[in-house]
């Protein structure tokens, strides 16, 4: 008969032709976002303001960011002075993670859009949680990766896309709509003159095509100064063969 070779000290496991082995599993206590949301060693909360500036470009690039509520512009200026919005993040994204691979100063400027809640992590206990924490590291990646294939389709967007079907998309990723099964009001904020810069097109044909969505239905104001509602029927203008399909 068969004993029982469990013991307190690990895990039983099966190998090839029967063997046994025993796997020692490292304490699963760590939780990534109890990490991320108590101040500690190297990591402090910032109550941010509206228009509050993190860090602008040029500064020494020296901490990782990480937004536990509200909205983050990131914006670059040209020599030239023109300023370019390069990206609206999010509650769960990070940001300022270039130090990591040595980069010294920071390429953009990063903004509150409203009132938020923004954790900073210096360099050095960023590095350290990433190579200490395999949870850790996973979400961040997970971060990396999904922020990666961001930046394709932003690319590909702009390459083949018309300016109406970039803000329709724009719209739709602020919105979250497509994700579940109801609308959700995008925060205000975010003004036609902000959005012309995130789709690369000018502010009135910006406001030209919001007046059309918002006749068509595809999305509603909301009054006073609340943002857009954004209907799912939008993703018509996006894929217009949603509706046929």
């Amino acid at each position: 008969m068969a004993k029982d070779v469990s013991t307190g000290a690990g895990i039983a496991t099966p190998r090839l032709r029967g063997e046994i082995s025993f796997t020692h599993r490292r304490p699963t206590s760590f939780n990534p976002m109890t990490f991320l949301e108590k101040v500690g060693e190297g990591r402090m909360t910032v109550q941010c303001r509206k228009h509050q500036i993190l860090f602008a470009q040029g500064d020494a690039a020296n901490a990782v960011f990480y937004i536990l509520n509200g909205l983050v512009k990131l914006t670059v200026i040209s020599p030239q002075g023109k300023e370019a919005v390069v990206g609206i993040l999010e509650s769960g994204d990070f940001f300022g993670e270039a130090c990591l691979a040595g980069q010294l100063e920071s390429i953009a400027t990063a903004t509150s859009l409203g009132e938020s809640t923004v954790v900073r992590i210096d360099r050095a206990a960023m590095t350290r949680v990433l190579h200490k924490e395999p949870a850790f590291s996973e979400l961040f990646m997970s971060h990396l990766v999904m922020r990666n294939l961001r930046t394709q389709e932003d690319l590909v967007d702009q390459l083949f896309n018309s300016a109406e079907k970039r803000l329709a998309r724009t719209l739709l990723l602020l919105s979250h709509c497509g994700r579940g099964d109801h609308s959700e009001t995008i925060i205000p904020g975010i003004s036609h003159e902000m959005l012309a810069e995130m789709v690369g097109t000018t502010r009135s044909r910006v406001s030209f095509f919001m007046n059309r969505f918002k006749k068509l239905g595809f999305i509603e104001y909301m009054y006073p100064n609340a943002g857009y509602q954004v209907h799912r029927s939008l993703m018509d203008v996006v894929l217009p063969s949603a509706s046929t399909a």
